[in-house]
């Protein structure tokens, strides 16, 4: 399959404090990972060094694509653009239909962002990662200020769209349900300064997943049990 990412001895400090730690991980083409950690651990800052919106103070970091899709917690939609013209200010000659279609969006396409509900919102956020049919997307902490049933729903989206495209995708969380719902490998940072402690398989060869799962909460409570070592 190929490695889309490799990154090697990676560090990052800001000023005299030093942020991460010796990273060093491949990521493959179509994998799906989920970053877990502490808060103020470093996840976002290394999705910004992966997504080349910051440079790592030592190691090197291989990217095989310009095509990254990011979908950032907030939406940050332009207010004053509806939701077709939000889209296309990121790829001027998309075509919208399919699109709108698959993230449920058709029938909202006329409104601006102060008519949209927050899931709604988010929608368009994500639609607006896909556009570019990126090879990488990245989502960080994108779906955390949502209601569980709005929460499933984007997820089950964002499964489909990965089922017909196959990108790879990483996912910062601090839902391990979540990180369950849409990664076959989990990476666990340790506090500050962070390094990689724990790199987790999540054997499910079902992507339909359901929470409620018998075989996917024994893998939780597994996880959960390495974390109350980590945290």
């Amino acid at each position: 399959m190929g490695n889309l990412i490799n990154i090697t001895n990676l560090e990052k400090s800001f000023y005299d404090k030093k942020v991460l730690h010796n990273i060093n991980l491949s990521i493959n083409k179509s994998e799906r990972i989920a970053i877990l950690g502490p808060s103020g651990a470093g996840k976002t800052t290394l999705l910004r060094i992966i997504s080349g919106l910051e440079k790592p103070s030592q190691g090197t970091i291989e990217i095989y694509t310009h095509n990254i899709g990011y979908v950032f917690q907030e939406p940050r939609l332009i207010p004053w653009r509806n939701v077709e013209q939000n889209l296309l200010f990121v790829k001027p000659d998309a075509s919208l239909e399919d699109i709108l279609t698959k993230i449920r969006l058709n029938n909202y396409k006329k409104h601006y962002p102060h008519q949209l509900s927050g899931g709604m919102k988010q929608r368009v956020n994500l639609a607006r990662a896909l556009i570019t049919n990126p090879d990488l997307l990245i989502l960080d902490e994108a779906f955390s200020s949502l209601d569980l049933p709005i929460k499933l729903g984007i997820i089950n989206d964002v499964v489909l769209q990965w089922q017909e495209r196959k990108f790879t995708m990483i996912i910062v969380t601090h839902d391990l349900k979540e990180a369950l719902l849409l990664a076959d490998r989990i990476l666990i940072l340790s506090s500050t300064p962070s390094q990689i402690v724990e790199d987790i398989t999540v054997d499910l060869k079902d992507l339909n997943r359901k929470i409620s799962d018998p075989t996917l909460l024994n893998i939780e409570s597994d996880i959960l049990h390495i974390l109350s070592k980590v945290y």
